[in-house]
């Protein structure tokens, strides 16, 4: 026999077996799952798993004919007391197909008698559900904890080649959602961050068959959130646009969240190489050089340094209080004081008045003179507040390029100036300018 006609043969035989297997459909269903039977020996019957609530009786089986006959169905229900399969129905309407429906947890076997010999089928039906709860427990200041359970039926079936129980393993899986935010694969969870602001918390179960359960819990918080942002007052306007000056007034805006209103701390420290060097000598008592108790503050930087600022925030539920502290971000930086003067003045074209410019200065003395050392215009201030203030509030802090009424004569002048900063340094200064008038 050469090769082509065992392989026509072998073709032949399979295409018996795959007919043999399409006339003779097994049981179907509508289920939502279907796996099958591990029974120790023999055929293994399909297992359908309907999802729903509990109590449902979901399960639906459709039998068939082969394409073109009818005939009758005979149903039974395996009896597990007995071990025997009970009527459960007939359907003598002489159909191609039967079907039952609303069934209960068990196994159904349907016999059919085509002409080609009966035929009996078997399957099992599962009316599977998941429910699910959550709750809060042990929340405090620092934490909380999510805690979610689940309740499912046993999936139990017989081996009916040796009557022996067999467990369905449902394979559950939990996790904790926050919005579309995973925190948790586990049921119970404990929360390390507790938000300021009150927060439903999603607790989702789901099974191998795609059976879900879902439960939410309301977090009321307890907690607040410390946080401020802070504006520097008349700084936009300065000597220097890259240094920030002294006296400085900063208003500070509270954003913190969930924090009792009146209950808020703003801690203001001493300059940061005040500290440093109180420390060093061994006179070091306290870092705080204020406190201020309001929802917003306003301070002023009196002298220059590196400042630290923190606010504390409060809430009280009960007898609970909790708070929470914010830094800022970086330190507030005051200048160091310095004296200087342009060395061009041009009052009709480039600037109008001539000014010592001076800097985070407490003290100040200057005084301008001609050539021949005659006193055209001085000026002295012992609380001077920022240069940008005194230069437009007080004239006589610039020179108007004027002597007695007369615009001053175009040439070299010459100024001097002392006086003490606010990081109590000593300064001085002198030069000499140019005076051009473009007539």
């Amino acid at each position: 026999m050469n090769k082509f006609k065992i392989v026509g043969i072998l073709l032949f035989f399979s295409c018996l077996v795959f007919s043999s297997a399409e006339v003779f459909s097994q049981i179907s269903s509508t289920a939502d799952a279907v796996i099958q039977t591990e029974y120790a020996s023999g055929t293994q019957d399909n297992i359908y798993i309907f999802c729903g609530n509990k109590d449902d009786a979901k399960g639906t089986l459709i039998a068939s004919y082969p394409q073109g006959e009818t005939g009758n169905f005979e149903w039974l229900k395996y009896n597990s007391s007995t071990g025997n399969f009970d009527p459960y129905l007939s359907d003598n309407a002489n159909n191609q197909t039967s079907s039952i429906s609303s069934l209960t947890d068990g196994c159904y076997r349907v016999r059919i008698t085509p002409a080609s010999g009966a035929k009996t089928y078997t399957a099992w039906v599962f009316n599977n559900y998941m429910s699910a709860s959550a709750q809060i427990a042990d929340s405090d200041c620092n934490s909380f904890t999510l805690q979610g359970t689940v309740e499912a039926p046993n999936l139990n079936y017989v081996d009916l080649s040796n009557g022996q129980n067999k467990t369905i393993n449902r394979q559950i899986t939990v996790k904790w959602m926050d919005g579309s935010v995973g925190l948790s694969t586990f049921a119970t969870f404990k929360n390390l961050d507790p938000p300021a602001k009150n927060t439903t918390y999603n607790f989702v179960a789901t099974d191998r068959f795609g059976c879900t359960a879902e439960a939410e819990t309301e977090y009321i918080s307890i907690v607040t959130k410390a946080s401020f942002t802070y504006t520097l007052e008349g700084q936009q306007k300065k000597s220097d646009p890259n240094k920030t000056e002294a006296p400085l007034t900063v208003t500070f805006t509270n954003t913190s969240e969930n924090g009792d209103a009146g209950k808020y701390e703003w801690y203001f420290f001493k300059d940061l190489s005040l500290i440093k060097a109180e420390i060093a000598a061994g006179t070091f008592k306290d870092s705080i050089q204020e406190i201020i108790y309001s929802d917003n503050a306003v301070y002023t930087y009196e002298a220059s340094g590196d400042y630290l600022v923190k606010l504390v925030s409060k809430k009280t539920t009960g007898t609970t209080t909790c708070t929470d502290t914010y830094y800022i971000d970086d330190y507030i930086k005051v200048d160091t004081s310095f004296i200087d003067a342009p060395n061009l003045y041009m009052p009709d074209k480039l600037n109008r008045e001539f000014a010592v410019r001076f800097f985070s200065m407490k003290t100040v003395k200057f005084t301008i003179f001609n050539r021949w050392g005659k006193v055209l215009h001085t000026w002295e201030s012992n609380n001077v507040q920022g240069f940008y203030n005194s230069a437009t509030t007080i004239p006589q802090a610039v020179w108007d390029g004027k002597v007695g009424g007369r615009f001053a004569t175009p040439g070299v002048y010459f100024w001097v100036a002392e006086g003490v900063g606010r990081d109590g340094k000593k300064r001085k200064g002198n030069g000499f300018f140019h005076l051009f008038r473009s007539e």
